[in-house]
């Protein structure tokens, strides 16, 4: 799996975070120039290269599935500190912004990423295999954590529109908290071998023969680093959003769809790692990452929004409408049959595609 990863750090890998950071500091809530978001964006592309650089270090230092969930864990904390600070700022017009970012997520991770990643393996090893036990898991955690967050708020009927009332909010937040937390030990404690990567005879693969790992000081440096080139690539994506926002206006979109552009941009770094992991037969590390940042997502924004909505000003909105309860549901039912059969052809991946190509058109011209 590590055959081409050396265990030292290269200096591209140091220097980049530093300067994305440093672009970060220098631009954070300020008007930008045209030309400085041309440059703001080549150190965005850096900071994610580098960040799936780390995180790859970290993986095969603590092995699998440790190191697709530090990653994915990472960039939801992030994300979800992002979103509660423009919630709070944002008043009424942020009402929206933590159901459209976490259904982004969910629709990107179990479709995007997750269809590419099937497609990949499967074109270069004629099918995609991965543990039933593990995806299956993951994926029955995000229907439950999705429904009970984004779907019930639509029908009840304490608060007046598709919103909690308190008392509904805690339940969600402590359910989403729970489960993910059971999910976390049940991946890393009790059942860590249904999350490992298989074999095409089903054989599960402890650990990589190819390299040898790297040393504890690499590790830790590489683990700093990777916080400050996630920390860059979310504070960039959000400087850069009144560009995209202004295009999107320009062009007579929706408002929506600069939500998706930066969810597109926020998960560039499981992207990247997920399709490598993908072209090394790795197809269960592709899942865990794609699965678990959708799982972290649930399970850390609910709660955080939950807590932060006694100092919103504004509403928090949380259901979702009918066509994306349709895609929600489509992607839950194309997963479950996807999963079962442990293994995977270039046409279930086409067929997540095609549910997220829905999910794009649908923002597009809702």
């Amino acid at each position: 799996m590590f055959t081409k990863l050396r265990p030292v750090v290269t200096q591209w890998t140091v220097v980049v975070p530093l300067l994305a950071f440093a672009v970060l500091a220098l631009t954070w809530h300020r008007e930008l120039p045209g030309w400085v978001v041309g440059v703001v964006s080549l150190f965005l592309a850096g900071a994610v290269l580098a960040a799936v650089h780390h995180a790859e270090v970290i993986a095969h230092k603590v092995g699998e599935p440790f190191g697709s969930l530090v990653l994915a864990v990472a960039v939801t904390v992030i994300e979800v500190a992002l979103i509660v600070t423009l919630m709070i700022d944002g008043g009424d017009k942020s009402a929206t912004l933590a159901r459209d970012t976490v259904f982004a997520a969910v629709m990107i991770t179990c479709n995007g990423i997750l269809g590419l990643s099937i497609v990949v393996a499967a074109s270069k090893y004629r099918v995609a295999v991965f543990n039933a036990e593990g995806t299956g898991a993951a994926l029955a955690c995000i229907g439950t954590l999705a429904t009970l967050s984004l779907v019930l708020p639509t029908f009840t009927t304490s608060s007046p529109g598709p919103q909690f009332s308190p008392a509904q909010l805690a339940f969600a937040a402590a359910a989403s908290l729970v489960l993910y937390g059971l999910f976390v030990a049940t991946l890393a404690v009790r059942h860590r071998e249904y999350f490992l990567p298989v074999t095409p005879d089903g054989k599960v693969v402890e650990e990589d023969d190819h390299a040898e790992p790297p040393t504890r000081r690499a590790a830790v440096i590489s683990l700093a680093l990777l916080g400050v080139a996630l920390v860059s690539v979310v504070g960039l994506a959000k400087g850069v959003s009144p560009t995209i926002e202004s295009a999107v206006q320009s062009a007579g979109l929706p408002n929506s769809v600069v939500g998706v552009v930066i969810a597109l941009l926020v998960l560039l770094p499981e992207t990247i790692a997920a399709l490598r992991a993908a072209k090394r037969n790795r197809v269960q590390t592709s899942l865990n990452l794609a699965l678990g940042s959708a799982l972290a997502s649930i399970g850390l924004t609910i709660p955080a929004v939950a807590v932060a909505s006694y100092w919103l000003s504004g509403p928090l909105v949380l259901g979702l409408d009918s066509s994306h309860l349709v895609l929600l549901t489509l992607t839950i039912v194309v997963g479950t049959l996807t999963v079962i059969p442990r293994r995977a052809t270039p046409l279930q991946g086409a067929v997540h595609l095609a549910i997220l190509a829905a999910y794009v058109e649908l923002a597009i011209t809702p």
